[in-house]
């Protein structure tokens, strides 16, 4: 049975949350503040960790840094805050996705089962155990990342993002295509996740942040 955390000061959105999630068969821990957040993260392991964003005594935004020092549970934010900073400022914090209040209930229980079957353990495949574009060098089985030798902090979607496109170098790849891949959603829940994502990439690459470019209508292609 998977376990879900959810962190809210809000009573109804968390009997909300737990009636459906206990509908589709999960157990849940209910807290109402992020430190309360990281201290039940410390005692147990959970499958997946919703975090509201404005809570008392410590915002989701602080647990999640908090939470990623010693777990890498996926981890999806709700707030009623939609702007492009605060969703940017999520994704460096190492959140896998972004709800903005108010939500579909079955809209979150789908992306719950997406975090869910992502982070389950796959084999691996048979590929290149280092990519070269340029003077960027990816290590593959050791998820580090250099630029001209200087290694780069990624979060773990942002390698798993690079990495992606590095793999189908000269290849247009359509936002839905990255969103399948990278997160696993399909259509129905498409949104500005990768567009944010890449965002925070580019700067992160430096001088080779021109090696995705954007196309236009359609998305983006990775070239040395």
């Amino acid at each position: 049975m998977p376990k879900i955390l959810i962190a809210d000061d809000e009573p109804n959105i968390v009997t909300l949350i737990s009636r459906y999630a206990e509908r589709e068969g999960y157990e849940v821990t209910a807290v109402s503040d992020g430190r309360q957040a990281i201290e039940a993260c410390k005692a147990d392991d959970f499958d997946v960790i919703i975090l509201d964003v404005m809570m008392p005594d410590t915002d989701g935004f602080t647990a999640c840094r908090k939470i990623r020092a010693f777990s890498d549970t996926p981890v999806i934010m709700l707030s009623a805050r939609g702007t492009e900073y605060d969703k940017l400022h999520g994704f460096e914090v190492g959140i896998d996705d972004y709800v903005t209040k108010p939500f579909s209930p079955m809209e979150l229980m789908a992306r719950i089962k997406v975090a869910l079957k992502r982070a389950q353990p796959k084999e691996p495949a048979k590929k290149a155990e280092i990519l070269t574009v340029g003077g960027i060098v990816i290590d593959i089985p050791g998820m580090t990342v250099t630029a001209d030798g200087e290694t780069l902090e990624l979060t773990a979607k942002e390698y798993a993002l690079l990495q992606y496109l590095a793999e189908n170098q000269g290849i247009v790849l359509s936002r839905e295509q990255i969103l399948h891949t990278v997160w696993g959603y399909d259509d129905s829940v498409a949104d500005r996740t990768v567009d944010w994502q890449i965002k925070l990439l580019r700067n992160k690459l430096g001088a080779y942040r021109e090696c995705i470019r954007t196309i236009r209508g359609v998305g983006y292609k990775f070239e040395a």
